[in-house]
């Protein structure tokens, strides 16, 4: 007997979720790309595998709880994506999905309890700040052995010492003659976590001609809460952006590539809403800002100086795979006089950040960032390079757990010091 998704009475996300189905020939190439694969060897802990137990359960054959499990345990990085002949579009079934069943996943009550945690702090950056205060406290107390696990990574994360906060006006004038205007979103982990990326950002862009704002009002991207299936909360972060930012600026840049990939998504995420219309218009203003500044081409190039600098650069997932940006801050990294660019063995895999992953399925998360950071020691760097707060965390943690040296920066950061060094 045939069977077929119900596709009318799965709501909005029904008909991009069928698509998503329907589109793979499930032909095997997604296998080799997928790092749960690569962890675990298991058939069902791939994109294939995972597409035929979600389009099991979209159709009723299958209970949930069955796929649960695989579906938990896929960071979303869509390495998938590039690797898939057909095209499958994996990001129009992995969130959907988990936000469509959300109600009827089984989850202990630490799972919920640390779900809520999350969710209520790190979007929040105040209140993220005071929880990573309180995690720093926790670690000097010795409390980290008696923590359940996820609690215990959620902890790892937190490091030694808080950057101050800071602030940044509503509007930085360009330097010399206005070549553009854009605004930029902070962000939320980012702000407590190295907010100097930001500041780092304006600089950057007020240097080569361009006028930036940000926007008082805005707030998280809802990335998040989107990739754990929290439709809801996805959704009144991004009606809140999209009331935010103004529309008389000639785009609206990202400096963290999961925010950018969220962004991209809003027309999904508020797909069926009287918004979805705008989402669609707004996400295609949205660009990380390498791709900006590589496109609006750099006004002054930093000069040449007498220190050489070995960078090794990672490909942050949701740069990569989500947004298709590869080239970009390789030739914004290229142009500074003295540095040297290397690649990463198994560039394509992800750190294992991914989000919240590191503190869904810390072993995994573990494996794979330590994996990460034995790449980036391999090529004997000075600094490692990404685009993500999410990548340059889990970095952070595991070169310091193999007691490496190598200093973690943002491609804006670099590119600032750069030009910072030779005044």
């Amino acid at each position: 007997m045939l069977h077929q998704i119900p596709t009318e009475k799965l709501g909005p996300l029904g008909a991009p979720m069928t698509h998503a189905v329907e589109t793979c020939v499930h032909c095997g190439f997604c296998l080799a790309a997928c790092p749960t694969y690569r962890e675990l060897g298991q058939e069902m802990d791939t994109p294939r595998g995972r597409i035929v137990l979600m389009k099991e359960v979209l159709e009723g054959t299958l209970p949930l709880e069955a796929a649960q499990p695989h579906v938990d345990r896929c960071l979303g990085c869509l390495a998938c994506e590039p690797a898939c002949p057909s095209g499958v579009p994996y990001r129009d079934l992995i969130s959907p999905f988990r936000a469509q069943m959300q109600a009827g996943m089984r989850r202990s009550w630490g799972e919920k309890l640390r779900r809520f945690i999350v969710g209520q702090t790190i979007p929040f950056p105040e209140r993220f700040r005071f929880a990573a205060w309180m995690g720093r406290i926790g670690k000097m107390g010795g409390i980290v052995g008696v923590l359940p696990a996820p609690f215990r990574s959620m902890l790892d994360l937190v490091p030694e010492e808080l950057p101050p906060a800071q602030h940044w006006p509503v509007v930085t004038p360009a330097q010399g003659e206005r070549r553009a205007r854009v605004a930029l979103l902070a962000g939320c982990a980012q702000q407590v976590l190295e907010p100097d990326i930001n500041t780092a950002t304006i600089e950057v862009l007020a240097r080569n001609g361009v006028e930036v704002v940000v926007p008082a009002g805005q707030g998280c991207c809802g990335g998040l809460a989107w990739h754990t299936g929290d439709l809801r909360s996805a959704q009144a972060f991004a009606r809140r952006n999209l009331a935010a930012f103004p529309s008389n600026v000639d785009a609206i840049l990202t400096n963290a590539a999961g925010c950018g990939s969220a962004m991209h998504e809003y027309h999904l995420i508020l797909r069926g809403t009287p918004e979805e219309a705008r989402a669609e218009e707004f996400r295609k203003r949205v660009l990380d800002v390498s791709v900006f500044l590589q496109r609006l081409g750099l006004r002054e190039f930093p000069a040449n100086h007498a220190d050489s600098l070995k960078i090794a650069y990672h490909d942050a997932c949701h740069l990569a795979n989500a947004q298709g940006v590869r080239r970009e801050p390789r030739q914004l990294l290229r142009a500074i006089p003295g540095v040297e660019l290397c690649e990463l063995h198994d560039a394509q895999i992800c750190c294992g950040s991914a989000g919240t992953y590191n503190i869904d399925q810390p072993e995994i998360a573990a494996s794979l960032g330590k994996k990460k950071a034995q790449a980036v020691i391999a090529t004997r760097a000075d600094v490692v390079v990404s685009g993500n707060i999410g990548c340059l965390t889990q970095l952070r943690v595991h070169l310091a757990k193999l007691g490496s040296p190598i200093r973690i920066r943002h491609t804006m950061q670099v590119l600032r010091d750069a030009y910072g060094a030779n005044r």
